[in-house]
């Protein structure tokens, strides 16, 4: 039956066909377009690329319900929660009475996560130091001293409150007394490197250069993202050829690293974009302290695409929620290895003022 079709239909049939598809779809798109819930329809029956994003996203508030029950090494919510505190601290002026919204959730919280034995001993001193310096500065709400006798009421970890997790004043910096001709250099010198030396990478400089990309800003101080390491040359060779763009260097990257957001972060969908800016934010600061650590990097560009993102889902052994942001390849740079000139867009083509 095969064999009589494939007689039957022209040999370029299947061209024509991607090629007729193409153009309906193309025709199609100004009526999609112009509403929002056709647009909707469009991609819930005629275009399936975003069914792992829309999935991904439910299991990520799934889980992320599930963390306010089971506390592991880090909280979310305790994290986000403080956070929220440090900024009606600082706020000026500062009001009298502030977060009653959500005082009591991250009483409750705190509460929970002093009976983890996993989670991070920095993480719950900073919210302990945050709600002491909280309940001292704000007064005369039931919500609030009914949350402040609460939280007197626990077995706290620790007793004694530090001035070295509040907030403090701009003057009183790190200040790093680096130039901006000294920075620029840094930044000229940070190129996509694709060529390495055939030299192991220590895993000691790789967790150097997180800690200092740690620092990097994050939405709410949530830090939704792991890095996926791997400094075995046929791990890293492997895993670097699901992603399109590494064809030709891929058998030369000594270490990877795949930057990998983690949706359960957040409780609702609005916020589906945070791993994406968050993870790019991090990712660049990596790329500067490799630079300062005599590694040298390229990041690889990760699209969308469903057939990858199963492969390295797989490779990686990631959960639903869990989506790649880039790939990161790391190794010493090969002294005669040709770098890309790349023009970059002077600030006249990148800036526009708005009026």
């Amino acid at each position: 039956m095969k064999l009589f079709l494939k007689k039957l239909l022209p040999s370029n049939f299947i061209d024509i066909l991607k090629k007729l598809i193409n153009r309906l779809d193309n025709q199609s798109l100004p009526l999609f377009a112009s509403k929002g819930f056709l647009s909707s329809v469009y991609f819930a029956f005629f275009n399936s690329k975003f069914h792992r994003e829309h999935q991904a996203v439910l299991k990520g508030r799934l889980e992320y319900a599930k963390s306010l029950d089971i506390i592991d090494q880090t909280s979310v919510l305790l994290r986000r929660n403080t956070h929220r505190l440090e900024k009606g601290l600082i706020m000026q002026p500062r009001r009298d009475i502030f977060a009653e919204a959500y005082i009591d959730e991250t009483v409750a919280c705190y509460d929970k996560c002093l009976t983890s034995a996993s989670l991070c001993e920095d993480e719950l001193k900073w919210a302990y130091d945050v709600l002491i310096k909280f309940f001292a500065v704000t007064s005369g709400s039931n919500v609030i001293d009914k949350a402040h006798s609460k939280f007197k009421s626990l077995a706290h970890k620790q007793n004694i409150s530090s001035d070295e997790s509040l907030p403090y004043r701009h003057e009183d910096r790190v200040q790093s007394n680096i130039s901006a001709e000294q920075l620029h250099k840094l930044f000229k010198q940070r190129r996509s490197v694709r060529w390495y030396q055939d030299k192991q990478v220590d895993i000691k400089l790789i967790e150097k250069a997180v800690e200092l990309a740690s620092l990097a800003p994050s939405a709410c101080n949530r830090q939704p993202f792991k890095f996926h390491v791997i400094t075995n040359l046929d791990k890293a060779t492997e895993v670097a050829k699901v992603a399109m763009g590494t064809a030709g260097f891929s058998d030369n990257i000594p270490a990877l690293i795949a930057i990998v957001g983690d949706l359960s972060a957040y409780p609702k969908e609005q916020d589906r974009h945070v791993i994406y800016i968050d993870g790019g934010l991090v990712a660049m600061q990596l790329m500067l302290a490799f630079e300062t650590l005599g590694l040298s990097t390229c990041p690889i560009n990760w699209p969308d695409i469903e057939k990858f993102e199963k492969k390295i889902s797989k490779k990686l052994n990631l959960e639903y929620h869990q989506r790649t942001i880039m790939l990161m390849a790391v190794g010493h740079g090969d002294p005669d290895g040709l770098i890309p000139f790349s023009q970059k867009k002077s600030p006249s083509l990148l800036i526009k003022e708005v009026h």
